[in-house]
């Protein structure tokens, strides 16, 4: 691997310098405005793929209706594929280069779609998540290719472009190609996630699930004013209120009957790992920004992130909710939270234990109003730790970091995970590149250089690991 990882320290400049390039393109999925932007870097990674003898088809999804009401056109996925020798095992990796919205007025320190280096820091959206891991992938092939040494495996890839707005239509697509494009796959990655930590690398194997709820108190036909009509009207809002305040107590446990039942125990082998891994309560709690956390250790607060099912509301809708004064009874408001649910919870059933139970809250306090629980949700993921695809990684993190992995679970949901474990009955394993800190989603996204680069390394360690199996 030495001539691989030279290769990949001497062009580290003008790998940073495309993840630049990378950067600029504002491929936010979200935005009606952006979405031939969406395209372009669709285009782009296509074109860069096209350059390592990747040979890339372009998939089309059709059209979505944006909640804005527009139609608008999907942005396609890119399939890629390179090498098919039958004496080879094949591994499909996956990543995305659509991003979350990002504006200088948000809070940014930085132009959000500018590459800018600070102390060994790469500020810019998507540079963690995710356009920072897909050229990973392409860094390490083209590291192989540059010192005339063989793929120690088939590649291929499914890059698409809107992640960051529900994976419109690909659990279709690829559950379509299960027979022909995913057959022969032996081992998944993804590399969408973060290390738990700012200094080790790990492995995840387990994600939670989710189910959104949405909970509508209707009171009248048309908003009233609260000087005239308060007092005599039962109000939609203290209706919605006393029900979201029923769903969770002081210390985050669901106080939705049978919500339980169906959580899967810990095992003595799970619990051993928690043991070991790299996390530091009062930093953690210093990152957020609170006074005091929910629970006291290390274990149980990585327990409550990961493997128990929690509930978070989100906001209501028909409220006032700009600045000052608005004396007015809303006519009808609706409320939303989710579960995160875990191993072996399934959406109907949580859905369905939700809405009953607020019903039958609602019908306890003696409102005449009308109330309507809607809900809808994707089921947890929990992969085998102990596969060759999974020790394979390990001994390619302790290559390049000198360290065993963490081993970890997610509290949020990677849809995408289940599909293609759906669609080629194989082990999906989850390689972060980036660190804890490095804020996807959030203002001020970066990754630090030596992720970018030991990440590209990784994954060059990794193919080669597998290529030995």
């Amino acid at each position: 691997m030495e001539p691989v990882f030279k290769y990949i320290d001497d062009n580290a400049d003008r790998f940073i310098k495309r993840l630049g390039t990378a950067v600029a393109i504002p491929s936010v999925s979200a935005s009606v405005k952006l979405r031939p932007e969406v395209r372009r870097m669709v285009e782009w990674t296509k074109a860069e793929m096209d350059k390592l003898n990747i040979q890339t088809e372009l998939l089309e999804l059709g059209d979505q209706v944006h909640p804005s009401s527009e139609v608008l056109k999907l942005p396609p996925v890119i399939y890629g594929q390179l090498g098919n020798d039958p004496k080879k095992k094949t591994l499909l990796a996956y990543g995305h280069v659509d991003v979350q919205p990002a504006t200088k007025s948000d809070g940014w320190d930085t132009d959000p779609f500018v590459l800018t280096e600070i102390d060994g820091k790469l500020y810019g959206r998507g540079t963690s998540d995710d356009k920072g891991p897909v050229l990973g992938w392409l860094n390490a092939v083209e590291a192989y290719q540059n010192q005339k040494i063989d793929l120690p495996l088939n590649l291929k890839f499914v890059f698409e472009a809107m992640e960051e707005s529900d994976s419109n239509g690909l659990a279709n697509l690829l559950m379509s190609k299960k027979d022909s494009f995913l057959k022969d796959i032996d081992f998944i990655c993804i590399s969408d996630n973060n290390w738990l930590s700012k200094n080790r690398p790990c492995l995840t194997y387990g994600l939670r699930g989710v189910c959104h709820f949405f909970v509508e108190v209707e009171c009248s036909s048309k908003d009233l004013h609260s000087g005239v009509f308060g007092g005599s009207v039962h109000e939609a809002m203290s209706d919605l209120i006393f029900l979201m305040n029923s769903l969770v107590d002081l210390n985050g446990r669901i106080q939705i009957p049978g919500i339980y039942d169906s959580v899967k125990s810990i095992t003595s082998e799970e619990n051993s790992l928690y043991g070991s891994i790299d996390f530091d309560l009062e930093d953690y709690r210093k990152d957020i920004g609170c006074e005091k956390l929910m629970h006291s250790s290390k274990d149980e607060i990585l327990k409550h992130r990961w493997r128990h099912p929690s509930l978070s509301l989100h906001g209501i809708e028909g409220a006032f909710s700009e600045p000052g004064a608005k004396t007015v009874i809303p006519r009808k408001v609706t409320g939303k939270f989710s579960i995160r649910i875990v191993p072996n919870q399934t959406p109907d059933e949580v859905t369905k234990l939700a809405k009953s139970y607020l019903e039958n809250c609602h019908k306890t306090r003696g409102s005449p109003n009308k109330l309507n629980v809607t809900g809808s949700g994707g089921p947890a993921w929990l992969s085998d730790f102990n596969h060759e695809n999974y020790n394979a990684a390990k001994k390619a993190c302790q290559k390049v970091y000198d360290v065993e992995p963490d081993m970890t679970r997610e509290g949020g949901s990677i849809p995408v995970t289940l599909t293609l474990e759906q669609a080629t009955n194989k082990n999906v394993l989850l390689l972060p590149m980036g660190a804890c800190d490095d804020g996807a989603h959030s203002q001020n996204e970066k990754i630090n250089i030596s992720n970018f680069i030991k990440g590209t390394k990784l994954f060059a360690a990794y193919l080669d690991e597998l290529g030995k199996l």
